[in-house]
């Protein structure tokens, strides 16, 4: 069996606990996942850390939408670094962009002088770059560890043509690692397709609420989302990824 990496990226205790039960091999720590995750509460991060024995990295995100932050939320991004540094995390994941689709290197450096011995992915924030190539060289001069990245499109899959460019590109001074729609059913195929061995997904399933008495006249957020279900990881769908990774 190869070195892979199988990341499953959770927002409660109970995901992570299946994950690791599944097989993962870290997890990525964030809040909010059906927003594409923002920044973890730091007691969601202390009942992690205590239930799971498995690496931690922390999604530093401090709002839904674009990676272009104002000053306020940047130094906000530098506090919080601090702080799960300083609580033990095994690493941070954080993007951040100027407005020309660049990256923003000067303030994402300052990030990085408040990191410690910890590791660092730059996230999704890549997707939406301008020049992904000229990005992964910066990141390589930085000193980033891993990049998670779909390929630019929407699912890995979509994505593979451009994976396959960075994963050779890369020449192993920083992880290439495929995120976006990844399935056990898929990691085959993009492995086949791109020589990539890390790999990032949630593995959610949607569960119903334990709500007997349900008043569908009122929605808290986004109508489209139902206060009455529940996305929580399955262990056995790691587990099925894990058994596909085991077989490469």
């Amino acid at each position: 069996m190869q070195s892979f990496i199988l990341e499953i990226c959770v927002d409660s205790v109970e995901s992570a606990v299946a994950a690791e039960r599944g097989g993962a091999t870290r997890l990525e720590l964030c809040q909010n996942l059906m927003i594409g995750g923002t920044t973890p509460g730091i007691k969601l991060f202390e009942a992690v850390r205590e239930e799971t024995h498995i690496p931690i990295q922390v999604l530093i995100r401090p709002r839904f939408g674009d990676f272009c932050y104002t000053d306020y939320e940047w130094r906000i991004m530098k506090e919080e670094i601090r702080m799960f540094r300083d609580r033990g995390a095994d690493g941070i994941v954080i993007g951040m962009l100027k407005p020309d689709g660049i990256l923003d290197r000067d303030r994402m450096e300052a990030l990085l002088e408040e990191r410690g011995g910890m590791s660092v992915t730059l996230h999704r924030a890549f997707d939406v770059c301008k020049e992904p190539m000229e990005t992964l060289a910066v990141a390589k001069t930085m000193g980033i560890q891993t990049i998670l990245t779909s390929g630019q499109k929407n699912t890995c899959m979509e994505g593979t043509k451009l994976l396959a460019a960075l994963q050779q590109e890369s020449q192993e001074e920083i992880c290439i690692q495929a995120g976006g729609g990844v399935t056990p059913e898929g990691i085959e195929s993009l492995y086949r397709q791109t020589g990539i061995c890390a790999y990032h997904m949630s593995a959610k399933e949607k569960l119903e609420s334990a709500m007997t008495y349900r008043n569908r006249n009122v929605h808290m957020g986004l109508a489209k989302l139902s206060e009455y279900e529940i996305y929580r990881t399955s262990g056995e769908t790691v587990r099925r990824a894990k058994e596909v990774l085991k077989r490469l």
